[in-house]
């Protein structure tokens, strides 16, 4: 599962249906390659192949966003798969099948120690 904050994107990207998005991890299903915690990138309307990171809307809760490994189209969506299948929680197109994808994941950060801490007077 994913939490969504918006980025405000450049009228011309807005335009092409290529709107970035912001997007924090939680829990297991990802790892090794995404921990929780970690922020990603993605790209709105961006083409997928298969291997790629993406994300998409849980069917059974429209409001929740999950990122998995898109493994491959299927109609009009794409079968999409966790990296960690023995996470606890795991959902993906093997309890659903296939979804829509929203956008691909185009970049990984985690934070920085928290700036207060890391100022902290000595």
């Amino acid at each position: 599962m994913v939490h969504h904050r918006p980025y405000s994107p450049a009228e011309g990207r807005r335009r092409r249906g290529l709107t970035p998005v912001r997007v924090r991890v939680e829990g297991d299903s990802m790892l090794p390659a995404l921990r929780p915690g970690d922020w990603l990138w993605v790209r709105r309307g961006a083409p997928v192949r298969p291997g790629d990171l993406v994300l998409a809307r849980l069917p059974s809760e429209e409001s929740r966003l999950i990122v998995k490994r898109a493994a491959w189209r299927d109609g009009d969506g794409w079968w999409v798969e966790s990296d960690n299948q023995r996470a606890p929680g795991r959902r993906d197109s093997w309890d659903f099948g296939p979804v829509p994808v929203l956008g691909r994941v185009v970049a990984r950060y985690r934070p920085p120690l928290s700036w207060p801490t890391f100022f902290r007077a000595r």
